[in-house]
């Protein structure tokens, strides 16, 4: 199956659904290859306009999802609508469910001490037959990769989480991918905390309004800087730039 992929502020994004992802996802396990997912909102996209090594992973990602309600409306207004979102704490889920299926084997890494270990917890009680062969808080710092490569390669996952915030975690992935070769990984941000119920998550209906980023602001005031950069910064950017183009055309 073959996506369409569109392009905001230069980074690309694939218009698919939750389950269009999970079957690229299997496609990816399944060729012999190694490859990298990244679930990109509004704050990778600002993100990646600052840090070009940050850019360039996510222009060679295997796939893109379109994760935050900024980056639907972003593609809207520029004539390019994505059909939904694709997040990472449901994006986790559903791999959860077809590693169980599949018999393929998860590593979960990042977070702090624990985390890991609680959220493994809870997609085990979800998915017994689940195979988590390895949790480790570990460090995004370079000087640890090959101390964490070796524990990597030990545990062979098919599937590894990477729980170590944007831009850190997709960096990991690219700079260890080339050693490590797990078929398939994906950064996951906080959904590590989401799962071991340590930071909760938006109500539904929030999220269907895309009001999540307001539950957050609540939740967590001191992630005002970021909900800026997200949300009235990254719009605005992108209202912006299609301006200018129209000037230019």
């Amino acid at each position: 199956m073959q996506s369409g992929r569109i392009t905001i502020l230069g980074i690309p994004i694939d218009d698919v659904t939750e389950a269009e992802a999970l079957e690229r996802a299997h496609s990816f396990l399944q060729d012999g290859g190694w490859h990298q997912i990244c679930t990109v909102n509004p704050e990778f996209i600002m993100e990646a306009r600052r840090n070009p090594a940050f850019r360039a992973v996510l222009q060679a990602a295997d796939l893109n999802t379109p994760d935050g309600f900024g980056v639907l409306v972003a593609a809207r207004w520029q004539g390019t609508p994505l059909r939904g979102r694709v997040t990472g704490v449901e994006l986790t889920l559903g791999l959860a469910q077809l590693a169980a299926t599949h018999g393929y084997r998860m590593f979960l890494l990042g977070a702090a001490p624990g985390v890991a270990e609680a959220a493994a917890a809870v997609l085990k009680s979800r998915w017994p037959a689940l195979n988590i062969v390895g949790c480790y808080a570990g460090s995004p710092a370079p000087e640890y990769d090959e101390q964490q490569r070796q524990i990597i390669m030990r545990a062979q996952p098919d599937i590894l989480l990477v729980a170590y915030g944007h831009p850190r975690q997709e960096l990991w992935i690219a700079r260890n991918q080339p050693f490590i070769k797990v078929p398939m990984a994906i950064g996951v941000g906080g959904t590590f905390d989401y799962l071991a119920g340590i930071v909760p998550r938006a109500p539904q209906w929030l999220r269907r309004m895309g009001l999540e980023w307001a539950f957050r602001l609540v939740m967590q005031p001191r992630r005002w800087r970021r909900i800026i950069d997200a949300v009235p910064a990254f719009l605005w950017t992108v209202i912006w730039q299609g301006r200018r183009r129209e000037e230019v055309g």
